[in-house]
């Protein structure tokens, strides 16, 4: 008989956060694969746990693959653990368990945390249909292309980041998005724990300049259109709210940014297709 595959999730910070399952799975297996074996080691040292480690990353994961195969294959049960949270979201897994099912040995989930879940159910936005997008790219013509994919689907939109380009794709994401309503989890379950809400706006000008730290999860609320003014044919539409809410009192610069949240453009679009027009 094969041995069976655990894919173990770990906390994403508090270290009270693994379940009882999970650390009874990691005392009962022959081996942990793991991303770092030394961040892992010391995870095991709190609950002490003492186990073979071998590594298990992006970039040994085709070559370890076939080594865990065979061991599987001999019989000796193995747990697979990311960093911190589930293996397989946005961590490698993939290939051991497309091996393991290959061979016909058992591959067992053990849940647990997850950050883009975590974010979501604070996020304050519907968790009713939701799309999970892994980390944005981190070239801007290729995030903007990915923004652009993803605008118009009918489902809250969450992301990995990093703190260095937060600024910068939460500045992509108004430009493609509009002035949604968003959310940016920080460090979530840790000391410094933090969720910002509010317009892409908003949350753009507070983060602006500010040196951020830590891990990054944003969730963007899904795509909708104003009942109103559904369709936009052209300037000519934008044209005439703009002439009435200038009409009405309301400096330029306002009235733009209010025309971008009833159409769901973001401002740049808006100057574009008055100025094209």
């Amino acid at each position: 008989m094969t041995g069976t595959l655990y894919l173990v999730a770990t906390p994403i910070g508090n270290l009270q956060d693994i379940t009882f399952r999970a650390l009874e799975t990691l005392r009962s297996v022959a081996l942990i694969a793991c991303e770092d074996t030394r961040h892992t080691q010391k995870l095991l040292n709190h609950f002490e746990i003492k186990k073979r480690l071998v590594s298990y990353h992006e970039h040994n994961e085709k070559e370890r693959a076939e080594e865990l195969a065979a061991l599987l294959a001999d019989g000796q049960s193995i747990a697979v653990v990311s960093d911190a949270g589930t293996p397989a979201v946005c961590d490698p897994s993939f290939r051991i368990v497309e091996r393991a099912v290959a061979i016909g040995a058992p591959v067992v989930a053990i849940p647990g945390a997850v950050a883009f879940v975590n974010a979501l159910v604070v996020s304050g936005l519907p968790t009713d249909s939701v799309f999970f997008g892994g980390f944005l790219p981190s070239k801007r013509n290729e995030r903007l292309r990915r923004l652009a994919e993803v605008r118009e689907l009918p489902a809250t939109l969450v992301f990995y980041e990093s703190p260095h380009r937060l600024e910068k794709s939460l500045a992509d994401c108004l430009e493609v998005l509009g002035d949604r309503r968003a959310a940016v989890a920080r460090e979530l379950t840790k000391l410094h724990e933090e969720v910002r809400r509010g317009p892409l706006s908003e949350l753009l000008s507070e983060i602006s300049g500010n040196q951020i730290r830590g891990e990054i999860v944003l969730v963007l609320n899904r795509y909708t259109v104003e009942p109103k003014r559904s369709e936009v044919k052209g300037a000519g539409t934008l044209k005439n709210r703009l002439a009435e809410l200038e009409s009405e009192g309301l400096e330029r610069k306002a009235a733009l940014k209010k025309i971008a949240r009833e159409f769901g453009l973001s401002r740049s679009e808006v100057y574009r297709r008055l100025l094209i027009d």
